[in-house]
Protein backbone atom coordinates (compact mmCIF):
# COMPACT_ATOMS: atom_id res chain seq x y z
CA UNK A 1 0.00 0.00 0.00
CA UNK A 2 1.08 3.42 -0.68
CA UNK A 3 1.34 6.22 1.79
CA UNK A 4 -2.42 7.07 2.44
CA UNK A 5 -1.62 10.94 3.20
CA UNK A 6 1.51 13.04 3.51
CA UNK A 7 4.21 13.70 6.73
CA UNK A 8 2.13 16.97 7.08
CA UNK A 9 -1.01 14.77 7.48
CA UNK A 10 -0.08 12.63 9.70
CA UNK A 11 0.98 15.57 11.78
CA UNK A 12 -2.48 17.10 11.83
CA UNK A 13 -3.38 13.23 12.83
CA UNK A 14 -1.47 13.39 15.97
CA UNK A 15 -2.12 16.75 17.31
CA UNK A 16 -5.81 16.01 17.09
CA UNK A 17 -5.54 13.14 19.38
CA UNK A 18 -9.58 13.91 20.18
CA UNK A 19 -10.85 13.76 16.93
CA UNK A 20 -8.51 10.48 15.65
CA UNK A 21 -7.96 7.51 17.65
CA UNK A 22 -3.81 7.20 17.50
CA UNK A 23 -2.55 5.83 20.47
CA UNK A 24 -0.33 2.37 20.39
CA UNK A 25 0.19 3.56 16.54
CA UNK A 26 2.40 0.78 15.04
CA UNK A 27 5.27 1.76 12.27
CA UNK A 28 8.17 0.56 11.07
CA UNK A 29 11.05 1.84 8.56
CA UNK A 30 11.06 -0.48 5.35
CA UNK A 31 15.07 0.75 4.79
CA UNK A 32 15.79 -1.83 7.86
CA UNK A 33 14.98 -5.42 8.62
CA UNK A 34 11.27 -5.69 9.72
CA UNK A 35 11.89 -8.48 12.82
CA UNK A 36 14.07 -5.69 14.36
CA UNK A 37 12.20 -2.61 13.34
CA UNK A 38 8.27 -2.36 15.09
CA UNK A 39 8.22 0.94 16.49
CA UNK A 40 4.95 2.46 18.56
CA UNK A 41 4.00 5.79 18.95
CA UNK A 42 1.24 7.55 20.64
CA UNK A 43 -0.46 10.26 22.88
CA UNK A 44 -1.88 10.10 26.51
CA UNK A 45 -3.16 13.51 27.67
CA UNK A 46 -2.78 12.46 31.20
CA UNK A 47 0.41 13.06 31.17
CA UNK A 48 2.76 16.15 31.21
CA UNK A 49 4.40 14.50 28.02
CA UNK A 50 1.53 13.26 26.53
CA UNK A 51 3.36 12.47 22.92
CA UNK A 52 5.55 9.23 23.60
CA UNK A 53 7.60 6.52 21.61
CA UNK A 54 9.02 3.76 21.92
CA UNK A 55 11.73 1.22 20.17
CA UNK A 56 13.77 3.99 19.18
CA UNK A 57 17.95 5.35 20.10
CA UNK A 58 16.50 6.03 23.79
CA UNK A 59 16.46 2.50 25.69
CA UNK A 60 12.84 2.63 27.29
CA UNK A 61 11.60 5.16 24.75
CA UNK A 62 10.70 8.31 25.65
CA UNK A 63 8.21 11.62 25.87
CA UNK A 64 7.29 14.65 24.54
CA UNK A 65 5.63 17.64 24.59
CA UNK A 66 3.99 18.05 21.04
CA UNK A 67 3.63 15.83 17.97
CA UNK A 68 5.81 18.14 16.05
CA UNK A 69 8.43 17.40 18.58
CA UNK A 70 8.25 13.85 18.65
CA UNK A 71 8.13 13.62 14.66
CA UNK A 72 11.63 16.22 14.94
CA UNK A 73 13.37 14.06 17.22
CA UNK A 74 16.77 12.65 15.89
CA UNK A 75 16.10 9.14 17.83
CA UNK A 76 15.46 6.60 14.95
CA UNK A 77 19.48 6.02 13.52
CA UNK A 78 20.18 9.76 14.60
CA UNK A 79 17.46 10.67 12.42
CA UNK A 80 13.77 11.59 12.88
CA UNK A 81 10.33 10.45 11.30
CA UNK A 82 10.48 13.33 9.51
CA UNK A 83 13.66 12.85 7.94
CA UNK A 84 12.70 9.50 7.38
CA UNK A 85 8.99 9.68 6.42
CA UNK A 86 9.81 7.86 2.59
CA UNK A 87 11.08 5.16 4.55
CA UNK A 88 7.83 5.04 7.02
CA UNK A 89 5.00 1.79 6.48
CA UNK A 90 2.47 2.26 9.17
CA UNK A 91 0.90 -0.89 9.82
CA UNK A 92 -1.79 0.39 12.61
CA UNK A 93 -3.30 3.42 13.76
CA UNK A 94 -4.77 3.38 17.40
CA UNK A 95 -4.13 -0.09 17.34
CA UNK A 96 -6.89 -0.21 13.90
CA UNK A 97 -5.39 -1.31 10.73
CA UNK A 98 -4.50 1.46 8.76
CA UNK A 99 -7.34 0.54 5.74
CA UNK A 100 -9.75 -0.15 8.82
CA UNK A 101 -8.64 3.17 10.22
CA UNK A 102 -9.12 5.03 6.96
CA UNK A 103 -12.09 4.22 6.24
CA UNK A 104 -13.38 4.68 10.03
CA UNK A 105 -12.15 8.35 9.63
CA UNK A 106 -12.16 8.77 5.70
CA UNK A 107 -14.41 12.27 6.22
CA UNK A 108 -12.23 13.97 8.92
CA UNK A 109 -9.29 14.66 6.72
Amino acid sequence: MTKPFSFETFQMILENDNIFSIDETLFYFDDEPEDENMRFLGCIREYDKPYWVGYCDIPGGCDFFTASDLLNAKIFGGKSIKDRWEHVVIEQIGCIGLEDWLVFYADKF
